[in-house]
């Protein structure tokens, strides 16, 4: 089957990372996006053939998605694959921050978890071999292109990965509804794995069970939980702040 991405920013982002070599990309006759040109011209550097087909085309291949008129075809084998766990734990910095995602299996969530990711300086997220969505051309669309960037790993169970952690010095710090700390009272300038649930069902019990701790968000409305991947933005960014205000950074080794 072939593999593709689709949308402007994760095509444009997969041109510019050269992670994934794309063998061609198709647009749709008439699609104009405002950074069309910068798209052509990096695909022109990278070697990338550009063909115009009809929108139905483009519709069928990726099931009537919002591909805004750009599709790229992938070379062959070339889809997104998780790294080793190891390379991501041999290569942390000064003050790691590492995620682990337990019962994501909606591709869009996970998108956006990444896309957050990314952007707070996150150095690798972990991912259990069930329960799981895949790598797939809905998470890079819905990531607007982090997926070329993060570092993402699978393991078969994540209670040995935090057993490892613990052993690493990181705090392993549990994010769920009914938790009576809230995220601001905690002090997030230490080595950091945060886990994160799905708002359905949340984090399995045995996982936490062996967190260090478990924070919350707190809320006034009626609904008493947020999206997982707005969760993770709140949290994330608190982390950032606090590193920021203490003049401690994430350092973060792509």
């Amino acid at each position: 089957m072939q593999e593709y991405i689709y949308g402007l920013a994760p095509v444009l982002e997969a041109l510019r990372s050269g992670r994934r070599p794309i063998s061609r990309i198709m647009l749709a006759t008439g699609a104009t996006p405002s950074r069309l040109n910068e798209l052509t011209e990096v695909a022109r550097r990278s070697g990338v053939t550009i063909e115009r087909c009809d929108r139905r085309d483009l519709d069928g291949l990726t099931r009537r998605a919002n591909h805004q008129g750009i599709v790229a075809l992938l070379a062959a084998s070339k889809r997104a694959r998780h790294v080793d766990a190891a390379d991501i734990l041999s290569g942390l910095g000064e003050l790691p921050l590492i995620v682990l995602l337990d019962n994501i299996e909606d591709p869009h969530n996970l998108g956006a978890i990444l896309r957050t990711c990314d952007a707070a300086g996150v150095d690798g997220i972990f991912l259990p071999e069930h329960r799981s969505a895949p790598l797939n051309e809905t998470v890079a669309k819905t990531s607007a292109g982090a997926l070329e960037y993060v570092r993402v790993a699978q393991v078969t169970n994540l209670v040995p990965l935090i057993d490892d952690l613990k052993e690493r010095g990181f705090w392993v710090i549990g994010v769920e509804a009914d938790a009576r700390t809230a995220y601001t009272d905690f002090d997030f300038n230490r080595s950091l794995a945060l886990i994160f649930g799905s708002e359905g069902k949340g984090i399995r019990r045995l996982v936490r069970e062996n967190c260090d701790t478990v924070i919350s968000i707190p809320m006034l409305g009626k609904i008493n939980s947020l999206n997982v991947s707005v969760a993770a933005g709140v949290v994330l960014f608190e982390v950032l702040r606090q590193r920021q205000q203490s003049g401690r950074k994430p350092g973060r080794k792509l």
